[in-house]
């Protein structure tokens, strides 16, 4: 008994040696990866050696443009490895969502995170992420840490954040000692790559959806490669993964990740209750995403001037709790600032919603009338073609860039109850079931299989 307890504090001493000692490879690695340092020891080799100053000229251009492949992703990030000890693991799986103008990333992972607390409670789960909404992962006992978006720093550039990323996700490594990384990102960041490089003990997921714009992103394959698998939840656009990932890779497929499922939303009456709406009125749920795209704001302004020419409409204004307060007013019209919104669904008549993966797939699957407003100016996502799926097949009106005359049109539709039955039954016919479970049991064989 002494002796275990020995070897167990031989154990912790050990490992607190190795992290301060990992501390200093990767400020190593960051030091030997900047340009200040190749081009120093260049010139450093010249002097050393007179007759290569003649070729700095050629060799300092050549390094600049090297290190910019390497930024770029186009060349392997060279680092040296740091110093592991064999541990015994814990049952925890640390997820990395990064944070866009909305909750997708985040909302994934929290689904897929609870999904699998349901089968196995037993599971530590530990969020690590640049979301400010920390709360939620409370509520539903889940351990969580934040670092700050770079853009939340005045004097901060790209290498000090990812160097303050890899050193904080390396404390939370060595502190759960977790048995799988999950990343749910757009792009992988330097930082949280060099933190997982190495730490082969760990298995490393990027739970990566689709339906990109093309030529939006290009993910170097150095990027790529610091992942042992990539579940591709599936969209409403049937795309090939190969159109965008290598087919060396590992790649599994699951339907589109959902939040809730359908028993856990509250009732008509209840819904309407919390929100103080009475029964007889024709509720309307606007979300028409974040940010300043397509002119969100007099679209709405418009579809409020619209419903509020019709009696007995009341209309609720969904707003992000990470975005700016909506300033929209007046008579029937109510904001909503909660999440999850769609824990709301079944007291609404129909919804008029932007094209973002969450909004669509949560309105499909719930089966909710829905206009679809994509907007087409985002960055990155394709929410036109993802719309215009659903437009065809009949399950949700789409309005590109539309006029007065266009939602006009389209409200006096779903006025129309008999319409919204025929858009609720074509919803039910092409919902496909919640993908969170499928990637909940993958996950977990990953882990008994370590």
């Amino acid at each position: 008994m002494v002796r275990d307890t020995e070897e167990e504090l031989d154990s912790v001493s050990i490992e607190k040696l190795l992290l301060r000692e990992n501390r200093h490879y990767r400020e190593l690695n960051r030091v030997r990866n900047s340009l200040a340092f190749k081009l120093g020891v260049e010139i450093v080799n010249a002097i050393k050696f007179p007759p290569r100053i003649i070729l700095l000229p050629f060799i300092l251009p050549w390094k600049m443009i090297d290190y910019a492949l390497i930024r770029l992703g186009k060349k392997k990030y060279k680092q040296i490895e740091s110093q592991s000890l064999d541990r015994k693991r814990r049952k925890s799986i640390v997820m990395f969502p990064t944070n866009g103008v909305g909750f997708g990333h985040f909302t994934r992972l929290l689904s897929v995170s609870r999904a699998i607390k349901k089968i196995d409670p037993e599971v530590e789960i530990v969020f690590f992420t640049t979301m400010s909404t920390l709360h939620l992962c409370k509520s539903e006992d889940i351990i969580s840490y934040r670092i700050p978006g770079r853009k939340e720093f005045e004097d901060l550039d790209a290498a000090g954040w990812n160097a303050l990323t890899e050193e904080t996700l390396s404390t939370v490594f060595s502190a759960h000692s977790p048995m799988m990384f999950v990343f749910d990102g757009a792009f992988p960041y330097r930082g949280m790559l060099n933190s997982i490089n190495g730490r082969n003990y760990i298995k490393r997921i990027w739970l990566k959806r689709g339906t990109m714009k093309k030529g939006a992103t290009n993910i170097p394959r150095d990027s790529l490669e610091h992942f042992d698998h990539i579940i591709r939840p599936q969209d409403s656009v049937n795309l090939s993964v190969s159109d965008e990932l290598p087919s060396d890779l590992d790649i599994v497929q699951c339907n589109p990740i959902i939040l809730l499922e359908r028993n856990e939303l509250f009732s008509r009456e209840i819904s309407r209750s919390r929100l103080g709406i009475s029964p007889h009125l024709t509720v309307v749920y606007i979300q028409l995403g974040a940010g300043n795209i397509n002119q969100i704001g007099t679209i709405i302004n418009q579809c409020i001037q619209i419903l509020q020419k019709v009696k007995n409409v009341h209309v609720v204004i969904g707003e992000s709790i990470i975005g700016k307060p909506v300033e929209i007013s007046g008579p029937r019209v109510q904001i909503l600032r909660d999440y999850p919104n769609s824990v709301y669904f079944n007291g609404f008549d129909f919804a008029i919603i932007a094209g973002g993966y969450n909004s669509y797939h949560e309105t499909i699957y719930h089966a909710l009338p829905a206009i679809c407003i994509p907007n087409t100016n985002t960055g990155m996502d394709d929410q036109l073609a993802r719309a215009n799926v659903a437009g065809k097949n009949g399950s949700m009106l789409v309005l590109e860039e539309p006029n007065l005359a266009d939602l006009e049109g389209s409200i006096e539709n779903m006025l129309d109850p008999e319409f919204r039955s025929r858009l609720r039954a074509k919803c039910a016919e092409t919902s496909l079931s919640n993908g969170a479970e499928d990637s909940a049991k993958f996950m977990l064989e990953m882990i008994d299989d370590s």
